[in-house]
C-alpha cells in the first residue's frame, strides 16, 4: 500500500484504550474525563479482524498502545489473535512499564516480539512528578520485559524544559549499562496549553549539544530499530546507542512516514498531526464485510497528507491519551 506521495504504509499503531493508570504532562489534560466507556472501545474480535484486513492489504508492522495497553485485561487474547492471522510479521507493545513486570512473560508467549517503555526520568521524585507513578515499577517491568526474551526493548524519553533536561545524562549511562536504545523525542503539541509552552519546549539539537560536549556522537545512517523515524547515534565512550526524533524541528519529519493510527474508539487516522479520522466502529457495527473494510482502508491511504501540521498553531482535537501513544 502506497500513499498519494509514494511512501509505502505497511504499520499500523493499535489503541487499544484510553485509559492509563498514570497521568503524565505532555499526554493526558488535567481534569481529562474522556475515557471511552467499555461497550464503545472496539472489542477484541473487531481488533482482531481490522489487523487480518490490514493484513491482507500489506500491512506487516503492528504496535499495541494506549492510553496504557495493559490495562486491558484481555490484552494477550487480542495479542494470540493477531499472532496467527497470516502476513503480521512483528507485533509491538508502547508501555509505561508499571504493569508489564506481571505480564511480560505471558505477552512474550502470546506473540509479542518488542516493547517500547517511557523512562522520563529515573529520579523517583521527579519522575512521580511528571507521571504520578513509580519508576520502580517501570524498571522492574523493562527487566522482566529482557528476562521475557522480547527481541528489542526500546527507552522513550519526552523531553521537557524545567522538568528532566538533568535527567539526560543518568538515562544515557542507565542505557549505556542495560545495553538497550535510549529516545529523546521533542514534545509534540497532543496536552495542557500549559505544557505547549515556548518554555518546556526543548528541542532535539540542543539534548545533541548537550551530549557531545561530554561524548562523541557517532551517526548510524543504516541502523534501523524498529519502524519510527528516529536517526540514531553511537556515543563513543559511554557506548549508548541513542535516537532522537524530532517531530517539530526537523523538516523532512514526515518524508518516510509508514504508518496509520486506529484509536480506542475506532477511529482511523492517517497523522498524528492532523485532523482527519474515518469512523471504522461505525462501518464494523454496521455490518461492512471485509472487501468494504478493505476498501475503507485504501481510502484513508489515499487521504494521508504529505505533512502534519504542528508547526501550524495547531490545536488538538484530542488529547494523546485519547489518540493513542
Amino acid at each position: 500500500m502506497n500513499d498519494p506521495f509514494g511512501r509505502k504504509v505497511d504499520y499500523l499503531r493499535i489503541s487499544v484504550t484510553d485509559r492509563c493508570n498514570e497521568r503524565c504532562l505532555y499526554c493526558m489534560p488535567e481534569g481529562y474525563h474522556g475515557w471511552e466507556r467499555q461497550a464503545e472501545h472496539l472489542s477484541a474480535d473487531e481488533i482482531i479482524r481490522l489487523v487480518r484486513v490490514a493484513a491482507g492489504l500489506g500491512f506487516r508492522k503492528f504496535r499495541l498502545t494506549g492510553g496504557e495497553p495493559l490495562v486491558r485485561g484481555d490484552l494477550a487474547a487480542i495479542v494470540r489473535g493477531m499472532a496467527a492471522i497470516p502476513g503480521v510479521e512483528v507485533i509491538g507493545l508502547s508501555t509505561n512499564g508499571t504493569r508489564l513486570a506481571a505480564q511480560a512473560a505471558d505477552l512474550r508467549v502470546a506473540g509479542i516480539r518488542t516493547a517500547n517503555v517511557s523512562l522520563d526520568a529515573l529520579d523517583p521524585g521527579l519522575y512521580r512528578q511528571i507521571t504520578g507513578g513509580s519508576v520502580a515499577d517501570v524498571l522492574a517491568g523493562i527487566c522482566a520485559a529482557v528476562v521475557a526474551g522480547f527481541e528489542r526493548v526500546k527507552l522513550n524519553c519526552v523531553l521537557m524544559r524545567g522538568k528532566n533536561e538533568s535527567e539526560i545524562w543518568p538515562l544515557v549511562h542507565f542505557a549505556a549499562e542495560h545495553r538497550l536504545p535510549l529516545r529523546f523525542i521533542e514534545l509534540m503539541p497532543l496536552s495542557r496549553t500549559d505544557v505547549l509552552t515556548e518554555k518546556h519546549f526543548l528541542p532535539v539539537g540542543e539534548v545533541m549539544q548537550q551530549l557531545r560536549e561530554k561524548d562523541r556522537l557517532i551517526p548510524q545512517p543504516d541502523r534501523r530499530i524498529g519502524h519510527g523515524p528516529a536517526r540514531y547515534y553511537l556515543l563513543e565512550r559511554t557506548g549508548a546507542l541513542v535516537g532522537f526524533i524530532g517531530a517539530m524541528t526537523r523538516l523532512d519529519f514526515c518524508e518516510n512516514c509508514n504508518k496509520v493510527r486506529l484509536t480506542a474508539d475506532g477511529k482511523i487516522r492517517p497523522c498524528l498531526g492532523n485532523h482527519g479520522e474515518t469512523d471504522v466502529r461505525a462501518l464494523l457495527r454496521a455490518g461492512v464485510d471485509d472487501v468494504g473494510l478493505a476498501e475503507m482502508f485504501r481510502e484513508v491511504l489515499k487521504n494521508k497528507p504529505e505533512a502534519h501540521v504542528f508547526r501550524d498553531n495547531y490545536t488538538p482535537g484530542r488529547p494523546m491519551v485519547a489518540i493513542g501513544g
